[in-house]
């Protein structure tokens, strides 16, 4: 469809009758993100009120239409209409970061030292690794607010718990993989948590709900216990067994 995409991309893969998943890349990586948000941008102004939902992730965009004023080929000649033309969001590429004032403690933070036991690494050097780069969000998903981000220092890699957490408490700062997150609500949870965070990250009251988007830049900035306690922050340990 284009030449600006690898071979065989983009590609439309239909998701029912009122959907169509937009598959950009095969590969996930922060260079997609201009081309995704650019492409949720003009569905937003092509599709107008025909439009039900959009949902960007790595690779991907979901595009949800309403069958009864929109066709699924209509909505399909429409997108490739919208992918002969797209053109990268430059202001995603160079958007500015936002920060995240994070705790890092073993009381909040369980897996701190058993990131720093797989990595090699003294628990300092972990959390200097963590919070020395910046993160693009890729998606939300899992629990509202959930930011999926990446890609994180190969060094803090890390399986997933093999039992998960009945109740891993908000604002707590975990990795899994080469992704990082902070859990915006109270949830179940399998990642490994290393820290804690006292920002909102989920608000009905706020305009677009969560605080972090996709295509956003992310950095955790690391505060001790006074600033953190001072900033609201929950500085209740993690309890046995939960």
């Amino acid at each position: 469809m284009s030449d600006r995409f690898p071979p065989g991309l983009p590609r439309l893969e239909s998701a029912g009758l009122d959907g169509w998943m937009v598959r950009l890349f095969d590969v996930i990586d922060e260079a997609n993100m201009p081309w995704l948000t650019a492409l949720v941008s003009e569905c937003e102004t092509a599709f107008g009120d025909h439009l039900v939902d959009l949902v960007p992730s790595y690779t991907t965009l979901l595009v949800v239409f309403d069958p009864l004023r929109c066709s699924p080929d209509e909505a399909r000649r429409l997108l490739v209409e919208l992918l002969e033309r797209l053109q990268p969001d430059e202001e995603v590429a160079d958007a500015p970061v936002k920060e995240l004032p994070v705790w890092y403690d073993a009381s909040v933070g369980p897996e701190l030292s058993r990131l720093a036991e797989l990595a090699g690494m003294s628990r300092e050097e972990v959390v200097a690794c963590h919070s020395e780069r910046s993160y693009r969000v890729f998606a939300l998903g899992f629990a509202p607010g959930f930011a999926f981000m990446g890609s994180l220092d190969a060094r803090l890699e890390a399986p997933r718990l093999e039992t998960p957490r009945r109740r891993v408490p908000a604002g707590s700062v975990a990795v899994a993989g080469r992704q990082t997150a902070a859990y915006p609500a109270v949830t179940p949870g399998g990642w490994n948590l290393i820290g804690r965070t006292p920002a909102v990250l989920f608000d009905r009251d706020r305009e677009g709900f969560s605080l972090l988007q996709v295509g956003d830049r992310v950095r955790f900035v690391p505060i001790d216990q006074a600033e953190f306690e001072r900033l609201g922050g929950d500085t209740r340990p993690m309890e046995e067994g939960r």
